[in-house]
């Protein structure tokens, strides 16, 4: 079992951040994400939590040594379902691979929320949960090893494509608009 964690912070309020976040893929860093599909989403009525499902199909390079384990697929899918809190001001999202999970489980939590130093700001944190399961513990280390490699590369992509995201709502959208609209109509 192996753990991934990756902390920052962006220079726009949450309510900009969590907006963009339903425009993150596609993004010209994260190539390997390939397709995003809503399956559900429904607003609680006494809460005012959006919570949506979706699933989120990855193409990406896989070792030689390792496609000979997994029968050649180069093509995953993740479930992930999301939370925005709009009374909190947090937008937790919550993944899991569905693909080769008999082989790799990979359980990730992204939570954004606002800096509570510098309200202009939002702190991203990020954790995973990485475990391999074969006959060998040997193999199971490299399996890990290689995933939490490939998900350390991921997220420094994942974040510069979704620096570029968030320039280009700024760019779009006044702030002022971001933060007089509530989050459920935004994100619809």
């Amino acid at each position: 079992m192996k753990f991934f964690s990756s902390q920052c912070s962006f220079d726009y309020p949450w309510a900009h951040v969590s907006a963009s976040a339903w425009k993150k893929y596609p993004n010209e860093m994260s190539t390997h994400v390939v397709a995003v599909d809503v399956l559900r989403r429904e607003v609680d009525p006494v809460s005012g939590i959006l919570t949506t499902e979706r699933l989120i199909t990855c193409r990406q390079n896989i070792p030689k040594w390792l496609l000979v384990v997994v029968g050649g697929r180069d093509t995953s899918y993740v479930r992930e379902v999301s939370e925005v809190d709009p009374v909190k001001k947090t937008l937790t999202l919550r993944s899991q691979n569905l693909t080769m999970n008999n082989l790799l489980s990979v359980q990730e939590t992204v939570v954004y929320s606002p800096d509570k130093a510098d309200p202009s700001k939002t702190v991203f944190d990020q954790t995973a949960r990485i475990v391999a399961y074969a006959a060998f513990q040997r193999l199971c280390n490299k399996i890990e090893d290689w995933s939490v490699e490939r998900f350390r590369q991921n997220a420094v992509l994942g974040r510069l494509g979704f620096e570029s995201v968030l320039k280009k709502l700024a760019d779009s959208v006044p702030d002022n608009v971001l933060q007089s609209t509530t989050l459920q109509t935004v994100a619809a």
